[in-house]
């Protein structure tokens, strides 16, 4: 389980032996269960994930109590709610599994002794949130100025294998358009 972080931390940063059995002390195994929800809008998020196995997706419910989907987590991704761990506010988002999911969660407070024992890992989160910012550049200027069809392809270079892995209307959900417009995308696509 901790050998795909592992291999996550050895891309980052370079840290001793001992340091990597200290960073494996602070986190908490956790299963969660297709459906399952990590986080409820409302609650406070003071923990990041790591997922080793599944897929999680981070969403909220619009004005009109549809859910749209903001991001996936499959394998080697963290996830969390930034602005409620942040700041300790209610969270506005939700997170939820897609499938069964192995993950491994560090709380804030540890993560801050992390921090001051071993001062590299500032550095592997700080690339983690600067990766996070730019992926949601990327995605406000692909929601605003790309056709659905530009969105979707743009979908499946991000997201390659995650078609066959979640419904169609989680990936609808995803691109702002409806499951049947997804439908007819598709159908194009393999048509043309």
């Amino acid at each position: 389980m901790k050998i795909g972080i592992d291999a996550y931390i050895d891309r980052c940063i370079s840290i001793r032996k001992d340091e990597r059995t200290y960073f494996h002390s602070l986190l908490a195994e956790r299963k969660v269960k297709k459906k399952e929800f990590l986080l409820k809008a409302g609650e406070i998020c003071d923990w990041e994930a790591f997922v080793t196995e599944g897929c999680l997706r981070v969403f909220y419910m619009d004005e009109n109590g549809s859910e749209v989907n903001l991001m996936f987590a499959t394998e080697d991704w963290w996830i969390s709610d930034l602005g409620s761990k942040i700041d300790q506010r209610p969270a506005e988002l939700y997170i939820q599994a897609l499938e069964d999911c192995s993950i491994l969660i560090i709380k804030n407070k540890n993560k801050e002794e992390l921090y001051a024992r071993v001062p590299a890992f500032e550095r592997l989160f700080r690339q983690l949130l600067e990766r996070a910012l730019s992926a949601l550049q990327h995605r406000f200027v692909t929601t605003l100025a790309q056709s659905a069809e530009q969105r979707y392809e743009d979908f499946l270079k991000r997201y390659p294998d995650l078609p066959k892995r979640i419904a169609q209307h989680h990936i609808a959900a995803y691109l702002g358009i409806t499951p049947e417009f997804l439908s007819k995308i598709r159908r194009r696509r393999v048509q043309g």
